[in-house]
C-alpha cells in the first residue's frame, strides 16, 4: 500500500472513530450495489459519514449509489452499510475501493457482504431471484493488487465467498422463505452490456449470472483478511436471451421492483452471520 493511500486510510479510520461517540466498532460491512439501498433503511440509529468526508473513500457519479458510510444496529447488532461504490468501468481502475476495503479492516471489520444486480444467463433464474456467489470469473484479467509489494499480494482465491457464511446465509433465507440461488458470477468491465454471443460465451464457460463490479472488491477484501459473502439480485436475463432491451434505467427499474423481497432477505441473512472471525 502506498503511503499516501496508508496515511489516508488511517486519517478515514480516525474520522469515523470520533464521529462513532462511543458507538460500538460492527465486525460486518454490507456493501450496497444498484437496486439494493433500501436496505440502508432497515437498520436503526443511524448515523451517516458521506463518503467525501473520508479521505480515503471514492467520489461516486452513477444512479443508485449514494456515497454514504451508515453505522447503525440490525436487529440490536452494529453494522455499517456502505451505500454505493465506485466501479472499474468509470475510470479501469480495478482497485478504486480498495482505500474503502482497507479502512474497513483498519476499523475491525472481519466479514463483508457485498451485493449487486446482474443478469441471468440460467432460465430457470429468472428476473426477481437471488443469487448467492460461489465463485466468480475474472475475466477483466484485472487485478486491484497490481502495484503491491510483497508475497502477500499472492492472495489464494479457493473459497473466496466463504462456504460457512454461504451455508448461514442459505439457511437465514430459507427461514424467512426466500430462495437463494447459487453460482458463478462472471466480472466484464461495461459499462456497455454484453453482446449475445458474450453471453453464450460465459454460459459455456459455467457462469450463471454476469455484472460489472464485486470482484474486485472481493480480491481487496480477501488480501486484508476479511471472509466475504456476496448475493446478486437479477433484474434481467442476459442479452439475445429475451427482447427486453438493456439500459441502466431498466435495471434500477427491475430491482425497485424486487427490493423489498430482496431487503427482508438481506436483513436474515446479515443478522445470522456469526459476530466472531473465527465463528463458523
Amino acid at each position: 500500500m502506498s503511503a499516501d493511500l496508508d496515511d489516508a486510510v488511517a486519517r478515514s479510520a480516525q474520522i469515523v472513530r470520533q464521529r462513532l461517540q462511543g458507538r460500538a466498532l460492527p465486525r460486518t460491512a454490507v456493501l450496497l450495489g444498484s437496486g439494493w439501498g433500501g436496505f440502508a433503511q432497515a437498520v436503526e440509529q443511524p448515523l451517516d459519514l458521506p463518503y467525501a468526508e473520508l479521505p480515503a473513500f471514492p467520489a461516486l457519479a452513477i444512479g443508485g449509489h449514494a456515497g454514504v458510510l451508515r453505522h447503525g444496529l440490525l436487529q440490536g447488532r452494529p453494522v455499517w452499510v456502505l451505500a454505493g461504490r465506485k466501479h472499474a468501468y468509470e475510470t479501469g481502475d480495478a482497485a478504486a475501493m480498495k482505500g474503502v476495503i482497507r479502512s474497513l479492516a483498519a476499523l475491525g471489520v472481519h466479514t463483508l457482504v457485498q451485493t449487486n444486480a446482474a443478469g441471468s444467463l440460467d432460465r430457470a433464474m429468472p428476473p426477481g431471484s437471488l443469487m448467492l456467489l460461489s465463485d466468480h470469473l475474472n475475466l477483466v484479467q484485472q487485478s486491484p493488487l497490481l502495484h503491491e509489494r510483497g508475497d502477500g499480494r499472492f492472495v489464494g482465491m479457493v473459497d473466496a465467498y466463504d462456504p460457512a457464511l454461504r451455508a448461514c446465509a442459505r439457511d437465514a433465507a430459507r427461514s424467512r422463505g426466500h430462495v437463494l440461488h447459487e453460482g458463478v458470477y462472471a466480472w466484464v468491465l461495461g459499462p456497455q452490456f454484453e453482446t449475445p454471443a458474450e453471453i453464450r460465451m460465459l454460459a459455456l464457460l459455467g457462469a450463471r449470472a454476469v455484472g460489472m463490479s464485486t470482484v474486485p472488491e472481493t480480491i481487496l477484501a480477501r488480501h486484508a483478511g476479511l471472509r466475504v459473502l456476496a448475493l446478486s439480485m437479477i433484474t434481467n436475463l442476459g442479452a439475445g436471451m429475451s427482447d427486453e432491451a438493456l439500459s441502466h434505467a431498466h435495471t434500477l427499474q427491475s430491482a425497485q421492483a424486487c427490493a423489498a423481497a430482496a431487503v427482508d432477505a438481506l436483513s436474515a441473512v446479515v443478522a445470522a452471520l456469526p459476530e466472531a472471525p473465527d465463528a463458523d
